[in-house]
């Protein structure tokens, strides 16, 4: 079970970057691929299944945010790069497009530090 689903985990992290890669391209040039409903829809439930993957993977390794401290950083990483998400595809300008499209690049390499090493970096741990 595990494996199952840690590798649809996987799946999504992999599915939410691209989606979020090939939305911020099409925002920069304005494209009207933007106003598609499949690409208004498709970021939210991939999104979502990532979050319930995130969970389920918490309580089979009975390993909870607010508990262990490189999971509450794992956490906290995870609102950063959401709000770095939506500069990315909602800044007012392509500048700020891009420091929110870098910025959460870097906060996904974090988590992916987080998930390999399982110490925190800030926190301690």
């Amino acid at each position: 079970m595990y494996f199952f689903v840690k590798h649809f985990h996987l799946t999504c992290v992999a599915l939410s970057l691209s989606l979020l890669f090939i939305r911020f391209f099409w925002t920069l040039r304005q494209s009207e691929q933007l106003n598609k409903k499949w690409v208004k829809v498709l970021p939210h439930v991939v999104d979502t299944f990532l979050l319930l993957s995130a969970a389920t993977l918490c309580v089979l390794i009975s390993q909870y945010p607010f508990v262990q401290p490189w999971l509450t950083e794992k956490f906290i990483a995870v609102i950063a790069y959401i709000i770095m998400g939506f500069v990315c595809l909602k800044g007012r300008t392509p500048f700020l497009r891009w420091i929110g499209l870098i910025g959460a690049v870097s906060w996904i390499a974090l988590i992916g530090k987080l998930a390999v090493t399982k110490q925190a970096v800030f926190l301690g741990g």
